[in-house]
């Protein structure tokens, strides 16, 4: 059902809809990719890489943040940006990615000291706390929060490009239990799907995600690497380019 139609409030829009990516995006993408392999001696593609590149395909400022959840910036949007190595040998078949969406300490928020001799749910309802606070936190400033995860493939030629509403969570919907590893799992009451990870151990969280059917799936040509005695030679490299500081 559409929302009722009021006469004095603006509604806010966001700069495109979900997984409808600009135009050009496509296309800026593969250029920053092919030059990335074309210029590194081993070709590797990080979360701050990721996100300079994503807000470079938008239009967007990259401002990166200590939470994690607004490094990239347009407008009344913001978005996380997450990058996975496929764990399927045809990408187009992978179905979910884990994330790793920050560290989420009961001790430091809560003084809780004996974690794993704790009620499952209490710990997993303090978890859930803090990342909902974390979302509160951005929502407040920003009228749309999203995630938009990068899946790349191992010989880095094929990716998967998708985007998520960053969203809080009901504790009352999941159930949690310690897995024989003493790490904490979440689980959907309605449909028993791992929803959730955490580590006592450096307290990271992890959130399961779905792949929605609508990414965007992407091949690029891999380039001959640029050779490096060329690329100075090109860029009329010599002594004068540096200095000896004493």
């Amino acid at each position: 059902m559409d929302g009722p139609r009021l006469r004095t409030v603006n509604k806010a829009v966001a700069p495109f809809d979900l997984n409808r990516f600009p135009a050009k995006f496509v296309d800026t993408f593969a250029r920053e990719i092919v030059y990335m392999m074309a210029t590194k001696q081993a070709m590797s593609l990080e979360g701050n890489e990721w996100e300079q590149i994503f807000a470079n395909c938008v239009g967007a400022d990259w401002k990166p943040s200590n939470v994690g959840l607004d490094d990239v910036v347009l407008d009344n949007c913001c978005w996380g940006a997450k990058t996975v190595f496929s764990g399927s040998k045809d990408i187009s078949k992978q179905k979910n990615v884990r994330l790793v969406s920050g560290r989420n300490s009961p001790t430091f928020s809560f003084g809780v000291d004996r974690i794993t001799s704790e009620d499952p749910a209490v710990i997993g309802r303090m978890i859930l706390d803090i990342w909902n606070e974390r979302v509160s936190g951005v929502r407040r400033i920003f009228k749309f929060v999203r995630t938009v995860v990068l899946v790349k493939a191992k010989d880095f030629t094929e990716y998967l490009i998708f985007e998520l509403d960053t969203v809080r969570y009901d504790h009352e919907l999941y159930f949690f239990k310690w897995n024989k590893n003493n790490n904490l799992e979440g689980y959907e009451k309605e449909t028993d799907i791992h929803k959730f990870t955490w580590q006592p151990s450096g307290s990271q969280f992890t959130i399961i995600e779905k792949i929605p059917e609508n990414r965007t799936h992407i091949k690029v040509k891999k380039p001959e690497l640029i050779d490096k005695e060329k690329l100075l030679k090109m860029v009329e490299f010599d002594s004068s380019w540096y200095t000896i500081v004493r």
